[in-house]
């Protein structure tokens, strides 16, 4: 019986996991061509971005309301159920 529950649980955890990985966890508008994930300084030579930084660890970088790159991916599975219980990436 214990082995069912075990897979109940984890089920739930998964869940749960999936649903806090659409949250953001960062949201920054700039023009700066410094940012430690920013590998495309030509977004911002002459206008704001912003760049929304979710919980699953993906970066959308929109303009002008559009989503123009998506920085790292997201993760998914064992590894996002690692870092939803550690409360970060």
């Amino acid at each position: 019986m214990g082995e069912h529950n075990d897979k109940v649980q984890r089920q739930r955890i998964l869940l749960e996991a999936e649903e806090w990985a659409g949250g953001v966890r960062s949201l920054h508008t700039h023009k700066m061509q410094s940012m430690w994930y920013d590998d495309r300084p030509q977004d911002t030579q002459d206008s704001m971005v912003t760049d929304i930084q979710y919980n699953d660890g993906r970066i959308e970088r929109r303009k002008d309301g559009k989503v123009i790159h998506v920085f790292g991916q997201a993760v998914r599975g064992e590894e996002l159920m690692n870092a939803y219980l550690r409360g970060c990436l």
